[in-house]
């Protein structure tokens, strides 16, 4: 190995008594200075340990199958929170939709904050009415000029809601 030194640069110093661990090395035509077997992770003779070449396209693979599945659950958590916001903007547009309704009808008493009344279709008239009485509390049934159309609550912000009949 000397002579191979001294055949390269003649100003270049040997490592070769610096360090137990650590020497110089050449490789082609270029000393590789202060070379430490200890810290390559590779075989650096035909003594030491054999390895297998990485395989770059398997891990490739497996990287971007990890990555699309992980962004596939939270693209899927994400439409589930759109979905919820549709539904509640969807849920809004018909409360303004009722509110605009019941501002609409003729009604001659005072509304309650809380109460529930109903918006009904008057046939003779021709208009939309709110009353207070719903198709099933009538002693004698409802008029036959009365289309029920939807039960309704006055709520605390102004704006009417539409309830389900049967609670």
């Amino acid at each position: 190995m000397i002579l191979l030194l001294k055949n390269i640069s003649m100003s270049e110093k040997s490592n070769t008594a610096e360090g137990r661990d650590s020497f110089d090395i050449v490789t082609g035509n270029t000393l590789v200075h202060f070379f430490n077997r200890n810290i390559t992770p590779y075989a650096t003779s035909t003594l030491g340990p054999t390895f297998d070449l990485v395989p770059v396209e398997k891990q490739k693979d497996l990287m971007i199958n990890h990555a699309r599945m992980y962004a596939q659950q939270e693209y899927d958590r994400i439409m589930e929170l759109v979905a919820v916001l549709q539904q509640q903007a969807q849920d809004i547009r018909r409360r303004l939709e009722v509110t605009d309704m019941v501002h609409g009808a003729e009604y001659q008493f005072q509304v309650v904050m809380g109460n529930s009344y109903w918006l009904i279709w008057h046939k003779r008239y021709e208009k939309t009415l709110l009353v207070m009485t719903g198709p099933d509390e009538w002693n004698t049934g409802a008029p036959e000029d009365y289309e029920y159309l939807t039960q309704v609550k006055y709520m605390g912000d102004h704006t009417w809601l539409e309830i389900d009949s049967k609670s």
